[in-house]
């Protein structure tokens, strides 16, 4: 019986403390905002841009030959399977960690290849500090790899980094990271889908 009673008072703090919560997060990421360029070329501050909206976003570059575009087609294959009056309350954003080389232009072509909406869609390239701080935010790491020159002496890197997709709430509270390139696309939808009820 002492058994018992031991179990369902764990149980009941669990559920009290907010264990079984839906999502794993609640971490604040409005404290601070940081300047960017968006692919038109037009200064906004993240996370401003995204309130009042629930926002999927993702750090990468656009030389990046393998993780960043397969991230970029989920966070896309994720906008497909939701309605019209879903979208018009969903943000997708994608911040480069490679602002040396991704301006807003390269940014925007990246976008324009793939046909992707810039009504629900922003793009960022900002300074390496604003760069630094949201990474250190949303603990995303990237290092640059092994480099070499091109044959018109043009520097060409890779980056090692973090992939990652994270999931903001409507009040700008980070709630979820996935592994982008590899997500379950049903699972985000539905987590986005928890979040508009």
């Amino acid at each position: 019986m002492k058994i018992f009673i031991y179990s369902l008072l764990i149980f009941v703090y669990a559920v009290l403390s907010g264990c079984y919560e839906h999502f794993p997060l609640k971490q604040d990421i409005t404290r601070t905002q940081n300047e960017f360029l968006n692919q038109d070329g037009s200064k906004v501050k993240f996370p401003e841009l995204t309130r009042g909206k629930i926002t999927l976003m993702a750090m990468v570059y656009t030389h990046c030959p393998d993780i960043c575009p397969m991230t970029t087609h989920n966070m896309q294959l994720i906008e497909s399977k939701l309605s019209k009056d879903e979208l018009e309350k969903v943000r997708f954003v994608v911040i480069t960690f490679d602002p040396d080389r991704d301006t807003p232009d390269v940014l925007k072509k990246f976008a324009e290849i793939r046909d992707i909406d810039f009504s629900r869609w922003s793009f960022l390239s900002g300074n390496k500090q604003n760069t630094k701080e949201v990474m250190l935010k949303f603990d995303i790491k990237a290092v640059p790899a092994d480099s070499s020159y091109d044959a018109d002496g043009n520097l060409s890197y890779y980056i090692v980094h973090t992939d990652r997709l994270s999931l903001i709430d409507q009040n700008g509270l980070l709630r979820k990271k996935y592994v982008g390139s590899i997500v379950d696309v049903n699972e985000v939808v539905n987590d986005i889908k928890y979040l508009l009820e």
